[in-house]
């Protein structure tokens, strides 16, 4: 996906994020995140935006801690919200293709990866605002999903963090069944982070598998970040593997 459609994804879910905010009220449970009220997951994406354009507009060498937010009345919640995201998207939308500041995970350029780094951060938490909200969730195009699938196991599920584990090695093939080539196979060992191969269509390695998981993009998307329940994919072979993912996975 291109840098622009990255940050016009990150426009509108933004926007719709803040929308759910101000619909649910500033007490309104988090199903996703139970220690959380709305009212704590607008102060994570407050933070959280304004951390990256930090990045993006004073770039660092090396990582700096997210800015405490400031006391604010419930009543200044959502417009604070709404204020930090407007800054992110225009420090994107007008920031140079060499951009050289910290990252961390591969992508093609440290602007690329803000922009598609922010672009899901920003979705997932949207999701967990408008089911805060008890509003229908707004559909993620299947490209952007996959591609969003794609960071969580080439990106977070690399890096020693992953607690993604099991007791002996395992094998899994993931598939989004409306996105051509969007499949992977990933490597599980308990000693080690996830290796993670982008699998072509039709790859026959895919058929020696412990455990194989498909959907659509969206569903694969929110229900590897743990936030849609599991009966939306087609499960098959070892049981233990998806278990596993919703213990551990969604990071």
């Amino acid at each position: 996906m291109e840098i622009t459609e990255f940050v016009e994804t990150l426009r509108l879910d933004g926007g719709l994020l803040a929308d759910a905010a101000d619909e649910a009220g500033p007490d309104a449970p988090v199903p996703a995140c139970p220690d959380w009220r709305m009212r704590d997951l607008v102060l994570h994406m407050g933070r959280v935006h304004r951390w990256a354009t930090e990045f993006v507009t004073d770039p660092q060498e090396k990582p700096v801690r997210i800015p405490e937010a400031p006391e604010l009345a419930d009543d200044e919640l959502v417009s604070w919200l709404r204020e930090g995201h407007h800054h992110l998207v225009l420090a994107l939308h007008s920031a140079p293709s060499d951009l050289q500041t910290w990252t961390f995970l591969p992508a093609p350029s440290p602007l690329a990866f803000w922009a598609r780094r922010q672009a899901h951060e920003t979705s997932v938490h949207r999701a967990d605002a408008q089911l805060a909200a008890g509003v229908p969730l707004t559909p993620l195009p299947a490209r952007f999903a996959a591609d969003g699938v794609d960071e969580l196991l080439t990106g977070f599920h690399a890096r020693d963090k992953s607690r993604l584990r099991p007791d002996a090695p395992r094998t899994l093939h993931l598939r989004a069944t409306d996105t051509p080539d969007a499949a992977w196979t990933v490597h599980l060992t308990p000693d080690a982070s996830p290796r993670t191969v982008r699998t072509p269509a039709g790859d026959e390695a895919a058929a020696a598998v412990d455990c194989t998981i498909e959907g659509r993009a969206e569903e694969l998307y929110l229900t590897l970040w743990n936030r849609r329940p599991w009966d939306g994919l087609t499960v098959s072979g070892d049981a233990s593997v998806p278990e596993l993912w919703k213990e551990v996975g969604g990071i």
